[in-house]
């Protein structure tokens, strides 16, 4: 499968995107209360997306959520999640990972290139607690 959701649909601990997912015009994979949204978008040759700004919005972000996309190399990510067992998942180039709730650590299984997008601004040791 191309998409993979680990934890329940409507709530996932965290949504992977295989580099070979296709998407038909756009699609939003997050539930529309995560803080951070994540789709694919697939248009062809000539489509415009209209000018636009996005407006300024007051939100309140409780919850970091991060957004890895594998740029090169390969990784396995786990995913601790309390009450149940650690979830591993290899991740290639051209994979995108959504870190949505729960922990998790990252083991490089080659040299690897991750761009890393999550919301800001960081707190240093008060945005994360190391297991």
């Amino acid at each position: 499968m191309n998409i993979e959701f680990y934890g329940p649909k409507t709530h996932p601990n965290a949504i992977v995107i295989r580099g070979t997912a296709k998407a038909e015009g756009i699609e939003f994979y997050s539930p529309e209360d995560f803080p951070q949204q994540i789709g694919l978008m697939s248009r062809p040759k000539g489509y415009v997306v209209p000018g636009h700004v996005h407006n300024e919005v007051l939100r309140q972000v409780t919850l970091t959520q991060e957004v890895l996309m594998i740029r090169s190399g390969r990784c396995e990510v786990t995913l601790l999640i309390l009450d149940s067992e650690p979830i591993n998942i290899e991740l290639i180039k051209g994979d995108v990972i959504l870190l949505a709730s729960g922990g998790h650590s990252i083991r490089m299984l080659d040299d690897t290139e991750i761009l890393e997008v999550k919301q800001g601004p960081y707190l240093g040791s008060d945005d994360k607690t190391f297991l």
